[in-house]
């Protein structure tokens, strides 16, 4: 189940499941074992290409992530300057 060298080094177009699935896949090969050298070490360049694709997803979600909190966390600050402001001046007008 060799992949061509334009199959093994086009990850543009994978998603983080399937390279995750597919490096999954990989490991496995290599644990088992049984393969030539020229065929493991193939098998070990696609796995930290496919290790590359998932981590470039993660960093992408956890920027995103990153965003929506801070962005939650100004809202939230926004919402809680006015509130002090208004309740501030309805006690010193008391």
């Amino acid at each position: 189940m060799a992949k061509t060298d334009g199959q093994a080094n086009d990850t543009s177009t994978l998603g983080y499941e399937q390279a995750r699935d597919e490096l999954v896949e990989v490991v496995r090969r290599l644990e088992a074992g049984g393969t030539s050298l020229e065929e493991s070490l193939a098998l070990w360049e696609r796995g930290e290409e496919l290790a590359k694709v998932c981590r470039r997803w993660l960093e992408g979600a956890r920027a995103r992530l990153d965003a929506a909190l801070a962005e939650s966390g100004a809202e939230d600050a926004e919402g809680a300057d006015t509130g002090e402001r208004a309740g501030g001046a309805g006690a010193d007008g008391a």
